[in-house]
């Protein structure tokens, strides 16, 4: 077992973190505290990227048990204008969402979007996609445009190269995201806040153990409130992601929120937790519902436009605890999604969201219970027992 190793500032005043079980390099709960609301973890994050989940109400988020939504800051600053977001009564008002909200950088926009932007030390200079104006993205600006919206959490701007990119071109990103990281910590102090305001730091790296573990201590010198995985799943093979997720988590302050960017799946929520990450985001829960893709508590999927379903009038997953389980059968959800009913998209990301959720909370009850390896061991089991 490691050495535990501990960040060298304090957090922000109205943030705090609370190890409650786990270690260095393995699964653990906890809480972090936020002037939003405390959130219990291993916790999943639904993504709102344009300021709302899609097809999802904030009552509904609620009850489903979503304690933190992101939102993206690229995205906003776009459409409609972090002013107007301001104007609205910042981004929590607009969105219907009391609890706390953490607020992408944009850095990952600078991969998916790499044909339309262009980097140097000064930051990223995009076309935006919708209309093809130019904006600069800085660490300075990200930030400002963030304390704008009212951000709960911030994330620093990054560099996130592709998969497949040489050392030397994931050892220039790693060095450029950490002075863009110094460079967001000083401006840090010149920020006009709406409300408080934690800023996470992000460790890049590539698949290079060794760039990952040289990059989290520097990065752990820094005065974050937190500190994200970045750089995993952007193309590289599964096996290569999975180890890269482990490879960064660990040399990570025990005593800050760990948080892994854009990887979801029950699967890879066990290795990742396995790893000692806290919080999690994707879009696949209301993505794959919009296709009529639907989890089940054991990481097998359905989809349910096929017709073996048509007649079906059980539900998704017997024992689950979502409202779609509770009222609607297999049957009529396929009905609903041949016949393009957004119902069916609504209902159908209810479940998926409630599936992460509990696979969640039921990880963090095991890790308190000091039953992780039952936990893992029954999971695979049963994952392996379906997909083999």
């Amino acid at each position: 077992m490691s050495e535990s190793i501990e960040a060298q500032h304090p957090m922000h005043p109205g943030f705090s973190f609370q190890l409650e079980a786990g270690s260095q390099d393995g699964p653990r709960a906890a809480t972090f505290s936020t002037p939003r609301g405390a959130i219990r973890t291993p916790a999943f994050m639904p993504v709102g990227t344009q300021g709302t989940v899609k097809g999802v109400s904030p009552d509904q988020l609620l009850a489903l048990g979503t304690q933190v939504v992101l939102s993206n800051t690229y995205h906003l600053a776009v459409r409609p204008g972090a002013e107007i977001v301001r104007e609205l009564g910042g981004l929590h008002q607009m969105m219907g969402w009391e609890g706390p909200i953490l607020t992408d950088s944009g850095g990952f926009q600078v991969f998916s979007l790499g044909h339309l932007n262009r980097i140097d030390e000064q930051g990223v200079e995009f076309r935006n996609h919708i209309d093809g104006d130019m904006l600069l993205l800085t660490p300075e600006t990200v930030l400002d445009v963030q304390a704008q919206l009212g951000s709960t959490i911030a994330m620093v701007l990054d560099e996130c190269p592709p998969a497949g990119v040489d050392r030397d071109t994931a050892a220039r990103a790693l060095e450029r995201t950490e002075r863009w990281a110094t460079r967001s910590v000083e401006h840090r102090h010149s920020l006009q806040l709406h409300e408080p305001m934690a800023l996470f730091g992000i460790l890049q790296g590539g698949v290079e153990e060794d760039l990952r573990r040289e990059g989290a201590q520097r990065l752990r010198e820094l005065p974050f409130d937190g500190f994200a995985v970045g750089g995993v799943s952007v193309g590289e093979q599964r096996e290569v992601m999975l180890e890269t997720i482990s490879a960064g988590a660990r040399h990570l302050p025990i005593d800050r929120p760990r948080y892994l960017m854009g990887v979801g799946g029950l699967e890879e929520f066990i290795v990742a937790v396995e790893s000692g990450i806290d919080l999690f985001d994707c879009v696949i829960p209301t993505r794959n519902a919009r296709n009529a893709t639907l989890f089940l508590s054991d990481g097998s999927m359905l989809n349910l436009r096929n017709s073996v379903h048509r007649r079906d009038r059980s539900p998704i997953e017997p024992g689950c605890d979502c409202p779609t389980c509770l009222r609607f059968s297999r049957g009529a959800l396929h009905h609903l999604y041949t016949r393009k009913e957004l119902l069916a998209y609504t209902l159908g990301s209810l479940h998926n969201l409630r599936v992460f959720h509990g696979f969640l909370e039921r990880a963090r009850q095991a890790t308190l219970e000091g039953s992780w390896d039952q936990f893992r061991t029954s999971f695979f089991s049963r994952f392996r027992a379906r997909s083999g």
